[in-house]
Parts: structure tokens; C-alpha cells; sequence
């Protein structure tokens, strides 16, 4: 997982509330387990105008012009600014694996569902719960300036817009030490693989008639 540090990243306006994981990623891409591949199906009902497929080349898809995520002046956002109850729905971890596969690395929004928030953490994405009234003024102002962008820096958990104003968001010591460092919860494990050797060397010397059985 990809350490999370600073961000100076262009905003993408999605303004829809109730977000659910199945128009995330329709549920006929669940078909992989590779974490990968995701990001052109990111969305995929809303995006393109006829039924995407695992494996689709997508480049020559119909797609519908007024969705926010084809219209040239949001290409390469990496902050997706959404309304209430974000991920609500099914519980898969394809939704953030298509959210960041796509280039997104924040999502701010007033709301989340539980288990999509703390995916996205697993996942190296920053969600990020701001009160409404910030949220709809970040609309507003994505809306009116072309190349909106916000500046996330996680060490002081601040957003700031073009203009200097700043508005802080919350995060556990626990989720913030792991996105700083990049580690999920393999990542995590391995911070004690010297330990979980010697456990073992331990557990083989005290019982070695169970690993003669692997043998």
C-alpha cells in the first residue's frame, strides 16, 4: 500500500447522495480477486451508455457526456467530493479497489457507510467526514473554478482550499500512523516478522511431532 502524505489534488464533484457500492462497481466485476483493473469500470452504469463487462477494452465505449467523470475539465481528479451516506450497500472491498485503481485518493463527503470507510483505509484512501455546510460550499466553489483544487495534508489533518481557507477532519492515531506509512494489515504483521519467527522457532522446538506431520 502506497504511503499517504500530502495531496495538491483536482476535485471531481459527484452530487449525488446515497452512493451505493453496486453503482460503484456493478457487481458482474466481482468476478476478480486482483485488486487491480478496476478503475475503468469505476462507476460503470453512470459512465458509459451500454453494459460493461469484465475484461471490456473500454476505450471506445459509449459514454454519457453529462456524467462528471467524462467531462474533460475533472480528468486526472484525485479528490472525489461526494454528498451523504457514501458506499452505503454491499459490504465489497471492489468499490475502493476501483476508486483508487481510477487515481482517487480522497473522498470527502458528510457521511460514509461503516464498512466502505474503514475499506477505504485498508486501501490506502483517505474518506474524509466534513460537515455539510463545508461541503456544500466545496461544491460551489468546484463548481464555479475550473481546476479546483484542494490541498489534504494528513499530518496536520487539514484540507485548504485555493483561496487559504482550512477546515480540520478527525482520524484515529491508529489509521493515521498507517496511511503515513503506507501499511495495511499484511504491512502491519510484518512490522513483527522477527517475533513471529521466533514464535515459531519456539512453537517447533516445544511440539515438533505437529510439523512432522507437514512434512
Amino acid at each position: 500500500m502506497k504511503a499517504f502524505k500530502q495531496l495538491n489534488g483536482l476535485v471531481c464533484p459527484l452530487d449525488r447522495a446515497n452512493v451505493d457500492t453496486d453503482a460503484i462497481i456493478p457487481k458482474q466485476f466481482l468476478k476478480s480477486i486482483k485488486r487491480s483493473g478496476f478503475g475503468p469500470y469505476l462507476f460503470d452504469e453512470w459512465r458509459y451508455s451500454d453494459t460493461g463487462e469484465p475484461g471490456m477494452d473500454c476505450t471506445n465505449r459509449p459514454r454519457r457526456k453529462d456524467f462528471v467523470l467524462n467531462q474533460p475539465r475533472y480528468k486526472g481528479a484525485q479528490v472525489l467530493l461526494a454528498r451523504d451516506n457514501f458506499g452505503c450497500g454491499s459490504s465489497r472491498e471492489h468499490a475502493p479497489w476501483a476508486i483508487e485503481d481510477y487515481g482517487f485518493q480522497v473522498i470527502i463527503a458528510p457521511s460514509f457507510a461503516d464498512i466502505f470507510f474503514g475499506n477505504c483505509y485498508k486501501n490506502g484512501i483517505l474518506p474524509i467526514v466534513a460537515s455539510p455546510e463545508i461541503v456544500d460550499q466545496l461544491f460551489r466553489e468546484c463548481a464555479a473554478t475550473e481546476g479546483y483544487r484542494l490541498r489534504v495534508d494528513l499530518e496536520t489533518q487539514t484540507v485548504r482550499n485555493p483561496s487559504g481557507e482550512w477546515f480540520s477532519f478527525d482520524i484515529t492515531p491508529h489509521r493515521k500512523h498507517c496511511l503515513l506509512n503506507g501499511l495495511d494489515e499484511i504491512g502491519l504483521s510484518l512490522q513483527h516478522a522477527d517475533e513471529i519467527r521466533a514464535f515459531e522457532a519456539r512453537h517447533k522446538a516445544a511440539q515438533p511431532w505437529l510439523f512432522a506431520l507437514l512434512a
